[in-house]
């Protein structure tokens, strides 16, 4: 291949083209020329750089569209791992609330030992809460973080309180434990029943007056067994004539356990009377079954009231659900409150038996 201009060109041409000869390297075929005019050569020179340079933009833009070709399937990988590291977060912040309900429970319960036993509540000390766990506030999951860690904090709090509850508890019934047996603190109806009848005053559903209502009323089908709630000594099994007291004569059959020289436990309106006076029972023990003698009784139910001693010696009606440490009542915390607060009971009827040595020495024994 030869470059150069056309032999029999003009020695003085106005214009000039370029001569491009073609030799085959077989001598027997011809040579080829190809003439190319400075426009053309132009025109060939352009389109040449045009693809020099486009061959040079696609080498430098090429990471960039590979990596924008790659970059939807990361974005993609790393929305799945934040989903699935928010799902354990909220499984987390679930678990620390449960965990948090079920040491309230604890509080709660521990509360009404505290308060059986005459114990006074544990003053619990403000702790200064650890500092808030820093968190990016362009997360979506910065306030979670934060509930998370007020959960966190409230936990602990709380469990601490447990500790100094349980403690006092621990260390009274080890130097009480006469006490302990003496003081109500089980239901008094084992499997299913009803409370139809709360604490305090009520509305009469036979003189539609206000009254006040000594106990609570636990329905049960007839023939339920009733059971000691502590140890003690039976003062009184039968039914109290009307002449006597006509408010005890309206609970029909009656046992009435005085328990140490702190408390009496009675139960009202039973069907069978299964103790004696001067009988000495154990905490779960059969007293009587469930019935509905005595006057104005709608359904069979056992009346169950818990007496206290004061100060002063009196026995007053408490809220027997205070007593009753194996069940959980709706609205403890409210229990708890009016029980700390509320002043004395002064309108009751007082017990138609009164306190005996020997029923206090055989309950302290």
């Amino acid at each position: 291949m030869r470059f150069g201009l056309p032999a029999d060109a003009p020695a003085v041409a106005p214009r000039w083209n370029l001569e491009v000869q073609i030799h085959p390297g077989d001598i027997r075929k011809r040579v080829r020329y190809l003439f190319l005019s400075r426009r053309q050569l132009t025109a060939v020179s352009v389109v040449a750089l045009l693809y020099i340079a486009g061959v040079a933009l696609a080498a430098a833009l090429a990471p960039g569209v590979i990596a924008s070709l790659a970059n939807p399937l990361e974005v993609r990988g790393l929305l799945a791992e934040r989903r699935l590291q928010g799902e354990r977060l909220q499984a987390l912040t679930g678990r620390v609330d449960e965990l948090d309900r079920h040491a309230q429970e604890l509080d709660l319960r521990m509360a009404k030992v505290s308060l059986a036993y005459g114990l006074p509540p544990l003053t619990r000390p403000q702790r200064a809460g650890a500092p808030a766990a820093e968190s990016d506030p362009r997360s979506i999951y910065a306030e979670a973080l934060e509930e998370a860690h007020r959960s966190q904090l409230r936990l602990r709090q709380r469990l601490q309180g447990l500790d100094g509850s349980l403690g006092a508890v621990r260390a009274f019934e080890g130097a009480h434990p006469d006490q302990v047996r003496v003081t109500p603190s089980t239901c008094p109806l084992e499997g299913e029943f009803v409370l139809v009848g709360s604490f305090g005053k009520r509305r009469s559903p036979f003189t539609r007056e206000l009254e006040f209502h000594p106990g609570v009323d636990l329905s049960a089908p007839v023939g339920t067994p009733i059971h000691a709630t502590a140890d003690g000594v039976v003062v009184f099994a039968g039914q109290v004539p009307i002449q006597r007291s006509r408010e005890w004569w309206r609970y029909g059959n009656v046992v009435i356990v005085e328990n140490g020289d702190g408390f009496f436990t009675i139960f009202g309106h039973d069907d069978r009377v299964e103790v004696r006076p001067g009988q000495r029972v154990k905490r779960g023990d059969l007293l009587a079954t469930v019935g509905n003698t005595g006057w104005g009784v709608t359904s069979p139910h056992v009346h169950y009231e818990v007496r206290r001693r004061d100060a002063d010696g009196t026995y007053r009606p408490v809220d027997p659900l205070i007593y009753i440490l194996d069940h959980r009542w709706p609205n403890e915390d409210r229990l708890l409150l009016a029980a700390r607060t509320a002043p004395p009971v002064r309108d009751f009827e007082p017990l138609p038996v009164g306190p005996t040595k020997a029923s206090r020495k055989a309950g302290a024994s």
